[in-house]
């Protein structure tokens, strides 16, 4: 079986020209992916005073893009194998663009939540295969590292566009436009891979997918979101959190038991992949959590427009792009990964921490300083988890091995808003109770936020000390 990220064949274009018309192509379709899991942090606060969120639901705005996207990628990937990966990613980028115009269109916060849940599962549709098509348009080695470049300079140059654009957009059009932007540019995407990206067959046509699994796992994460942010009472809380723990015991259950499971369990005995994993999780949860209270923080707490936070949050995106491509890997090949993740995780919590000092005003000595510090650490950080979570695979264990990479990422972003979102909500709805300011309430719990924040990589860096400590 394969799985996303796996080199197997597909349909070649005839010559050099083509092949790169191709790759620009998939990693337009990636860019489009790729932004709208940022561009909407900096509109939250306009997207919650025109649909009514609540401080803490507000948080499915962005989990219901995530938590399709993580629970689904591995299953995509499988389906991609058994009908295509053109029609995968053709199919994929048509439900994108679909729920885009849907979400904004959207009237009632209901609605957008559920358009974005779409919007998540053709995102992992998509996303799940070009991995794979790329590997396989460039078999050779020069060619492979240059197209691989090209693809992670993307991941980079998305997460920065999306938060300018992000608050660009919603100072200037309005926050819908943020989505609806994605309808021209994703029908000339689709129209160019009908055209530059040949058609290709079943890689895989043994065995079935494993929709069970995938269905099971996704469900789960559901309600774990809603176990954390929902307003419910504790009894139907609780009732929510045991059924989460028994349908994700159910899809650890059905992966002993398929004959082609999504995950083989089996992988997990390898400190690097199970490690790794853990690490990028916790990393992953404090830092998107991070993100998201940082938009709403510049906003609602210091005062910014929706532009303004755009340009105040630019320098992590940037110096990211930066360290990870012309810094980081020169370190880990001198010094290891291990080493250089330690170095990162540890700039990370210390800029976080740095944010939570009360602000006095200036963007130089409130915000920039940890702007920097957080996107060196990161630049550090993603480049050497990476490294450590492939570094066991064997080449038959590749393709699992980068998609649970990918899920683990996903899955620790939608965790992470939904915990820091809901513990910013309750120390401000506290303080708000107790007769402080709603300006002071609100800048207290999002403080609460970031050293919540820090705790988590704080707890990323000793699993990185202990799990990964006979790692090499």
């Amino acid at each position: 079986m394969s799985t996303p990220g796996s080199p197997v064949a597909t349909g070649t274009p005839r010559d050099a020209a083509s092949r790169w018309l191709a790759l620009v192509v998939l990693c337009g379709g990636m860019l489009m992916i790729i932004l709208d899991g940022t561009i909407v942090s900096v509109a939250l606060p306009a997207i919650q005073a025109d649909l009514g969120f609540t401080q803490a639901g507000l948080a499915w705005t962005v989990n219901a893009y995530l938590v399709p996207l993580g629970g689904l990628l591995l299953l995509a990937g499988r389906l991609g194998d058994l009908v295509g990966r053109r029609r995968m990613l053709l199919a994929g980028l048509a439900l994108f663009v679909l729920a885009s115009l849907l979400c904004g269109l959207a009237v009632t916060a209901e609605m957008l939540v559920a358009a974005r849940f779409l919007q998540g599962i053709g995102a992992a549709m998509a996303s799940a295969v070009v991995l794979g098509m790329i590997v396989a348009l460039f078999p050779e080695p020069g060619a492979r590292a240059r197209a691989m470049g090209a693809y992670a300079f993307v991941g980079a140059a998305g997460a920065s566009l999306g938060t300018l654009l992000g608050g660009v957009l919603t100072e200037s059009v309005g926050w819908r436009w943020i989505f609806l932007v994605n309808v021209p540019i994703g029908v000339v995407v689709v129209l160019l891979a009908l055209w530059a990206v040949e058609a290709d067959g079943p890689v895989d046509r043994s065995g079935r997918p494993d929709v069970l699994g995938g269905l099971l796992v996704t469900a789960g994460l559901v309600l774990v979101v809603l176990t954390i942010v929902g307003s419910s009472s504790a009894a139907v809380r609780l009732g929510l959190a045991a059924a989460a723990v028994a349908l994700l015991a159910g899809f650890v259950a059905r992966q002993r038991r398929a004959a082609e499971p999504l995950v083989r369990l089996g992988i997990f005995g390898s400190r690097a992949v199970s490690g790794g994993n853990a690490v990028q999780l916790l990393t992953v949860a404090g830092m998107m959590g991070f993100q998201f209270t940082a938009a709403l923080y510049l906003q609602e707490a210091l005062g910014y427009a929706p532009a303004q936070t755009g340009f105040a949050m630019l320098p992590i995106p940037v110096t990211i792009a930066l360290v990870s491509l012309l810094l980081s890997g020169q370190l880990i090949a001198r010094a290891g990964a291990r080493p250089v993740l330690l170095v990162g995780e540890v700039l990370l919590v210390a800029g976080l921490l740095l944010l939570v000092r009360p602000a006095t005003g200036s963007y130089l000595v409130d915000v920039l300083p940890s702007m920097l510090v957080l996107g060196l650490g990161a630049g550090l950080v993603l480049p050497a988890v990476t490294t450590v979570m492939m570094s066991d695979a064997t080449p038959a264990d590749a393709g699992l091995a980068s998609g649970l990479a990918n899920t683990s990422q996903q899955i620790g972003a939608a965790l992470g808003i939904a915990a820091l979102a809901a513990l910013a909500a309750a120390r401000t709805d506290g303080l708000a109770a107790a007769g402080v300011t709603h300006v002071e309430a609100l800048a207290s719990g999002y403080r609460l936020a970031f050293a919540a924040s820090a705790v988590l990589v704080a707890a990323a860096t000793a699993l990185a000390l202990t799990a990964l400590r006979r790692h090499t």
